[in-house]
């Protein structure tokens, strides 16, 4: 039975890359209403997936997977926000982005796997390596919690640096592919470097969340199935968040607090246990609760920026 759900779940990624891929986007343009569409069906695509657990492995695997996969979908918002830096400051097309996101997704999927498996032998081997998880998982929490949202600079990225010192780039934004011929030589684009900070970003987010999936599970199957169903939906989470032009602010507050709270709770695991359904419940809570708050807050400021307009063309017409 553990050898078939490792084939079906690979057979899904392979199916969900293949239709990213070809439909997806089809015709250089993914609308909000699509982008919308597609999130929704990789998130039921991933609750199906965790129905199969339940059947096959019992209730408390399942709720450990829903409970990682919450996790890791909810830390993917922070990366789209920074791919969405990344694409603004090269000024890429839609098209190429697509293909950027989606190579960028194929190395998260591979890096993703290299780190659980790593984390959980480390894990296993030495097991005071637990704690540092744990602590790393706290610190990362409280510097999410407290930093002032400044958008990250793409050329303070080494890679970049190194790229631009040793290849010649030709600033081609209308084009769709990573190098141009001009005369007998060959140019990088600006679209390669946006592929290079993609990719030396995405080792940024493993290191970040892959911590947080084992500080939940260190199950090899639940860790990195949860994991890559979160990275599989995050091209359309993309074109989603950057269609719907809203920063959920108390977002990364939400986050840090779900960090801090599973950071304390694979240091304190020796001493006391917190059941898997009250985890669940507790990041469901912070994460959803955080984006409620976001929500109510950008409409109460719009409620109260109309009497104010209202207010200053009264004046205007009584002058």
């Amino acid at each position: 039975m553990g050898l078939m759900l490792w084939v079906l779940f690979h057979l899904v990624v392979v199916m969900m890359l293949a239709v990213d891929l070809v439909l997806v986007g089809r015709g250089g343009r993914i609308t909000l209403k699509m982008a919308a569409f597609w999130s929704v069906v990789w998130t039921l695509v991933a609750l199906a997936f965790n129905g199969l657990v339940f059947i096959w492995r019992g209730a408390e695997d399942a709720v450990l997977f829903l409970t990682a996969y919450t996790v890791e979908r909810a830390l993917s918002f922070d990366n789209v926000f920074v791919f969405a830096v990344i694409f603004n400051y090269f000024r890429l097309g839609v098209i190429i982005q697509h293909t950027v996101l989606f190579l960028g997704i194929v190395v998260a999927v591979i890096l993703r796997a290299v780190f659980i498996i790593l984390g959980i032998e480390l894990i296993k081997t030495f097991h005071w390596v637990i704690y540092v998880f744990g602590a790393f998982l706290i610190y990362t929490g409280i510097r999410l919690a407290l930093h002032k949202g400044e958008p990250p600079d793409p050329e303070r990225n080494a890679v970049i640096r190194l790229a631009r010192r040793f290849l010649p780039i030709e600033v081609d934004n209308r084009g769709h592919s990573f190098f141009v011929k001009r005369g007998a030589r060959w140019y990088a684009t600006p679209a390669l470097l946006a592929l290079l900070a993609v990719e030396t970003t995405d080792v940024v987010f493993a290191i970040d969340s892959v911590p947080a999936v084992l500080a939940i599970t260190t199950d090899v199957f639940l860790a990195y199935t949860s994991n890559i169903l979160a990275v599989l939906g995050m091209r359309a989470l993309y074109f989603l968040v950057v269609g719907l032009l809203r920063e959920l602010r108390y977002l990364d507050f939400g986050l840090a607090l779900v960090l801090v709270y599973i950071g304390l709770k694979m240091v304190l695991a020796e001493f006391v246990h917190i059941p898997t359904g009250l985890s669940l419940g507790i990041v469901l809570t912070v994460i959803f609760g955080s984006a409620l708050l976001s929500i109510y807050a950008d409409w109460r400021e719009g409620r109260l920026a109309q009497p104010r307009v209202s207010r200053a063309a009264r004046s205007e017409d009584d002058g």
